[in-house]
């Protein structure tokens, strides 16, 4: 997929608003495997997502990738390789389901086709609709057909289950699966497990 091969964390802290939200966290996930950061609320599963981003800058600690020409330090440099699904689901009222896609494809200098990937969320019947008119597990259905189309190694997903179906939650678990597959990594922030064989972090309120 790309010449992402890992990302790691050595003595990570974050504080938010003069609080610290957590300290001394250490990880590394290799490509081809997905991440669960698990904990209570409060404990910063999103703060860190956002943090690896390039969203927040750590109070302390490194967040390092490593491709097959080097390491990577940079938060501005780091973002090149994430495609990110956060809690706004993104979606532009007045554009249609397809146009919203597009735009995002676009954006991203994706080469994918539309409509199929329309298809595999389940949203090909819609393609026309405002999007002001999706419901709430639409509107992730979208989300992740966007980030499937980011053609981007590294997903940072911030609970990716949430408002889906069981239906919906089953065609998460198969994009984050076939993405590994593909090379890629996954680094998600869930409250419930995401159906999926992966590696687990936990992390407890500060």
């Amino acid at each position: 997929m790309s010449e992402l091969t890992a990302l790691s964390t050595n003595a990570l802290a974050c504080t938010r608003g003069q609080k610290l939200v957590f300290r001394d966290l250490g990880f590394a996930i290799s490509a081809g495997n997905a991440l669960a950061v698990e904990g209570p609320n409060g404990a910063g599963k999103t703060s860190l997502l956002r943090l690896i981003a390039g969203f927040l800058a750590p109070a302390a600690g490194t967040i390092r990738l490593r491709t097959k020409s080097g390491e990577i330090e940079d938060g501005e440099e780091r973002g090149k390789f994430i495609g990110w699904l956060g809690h706004s689901d993104g979606v532009k009222p007045q554009l249609s389901v397809f146009e919203n896609l597009k735009f995002f494809a676009e954006l991203y200098g994706a080469q994918s086709p539309i409509d199929p990937a329309l298809e595999e969320v389940g949203l090909a019947r819609l393609r026309d609709l405002p999007g002001q008119y999706l419901s709430a597990g639409q509107k992730k259905r979208l989300a992740l057909a966007r980030l499937k189309l980011s053609n981007r190694p590294l997903w940072l997903m911030d609970e990716p289950l949430a408002s889906l179906d069981a239906s919906g939650k089953k065609l998460a678990a198969n994009l984050v699966t076939a993405h590994c597959a593909s090379g890629g990594i996954v680094i998600a922030a869930t409250h419930e497990p995401l159906g999926i064989e992966c590696e687990k972090l936990a992390l407890g309120a500060a």
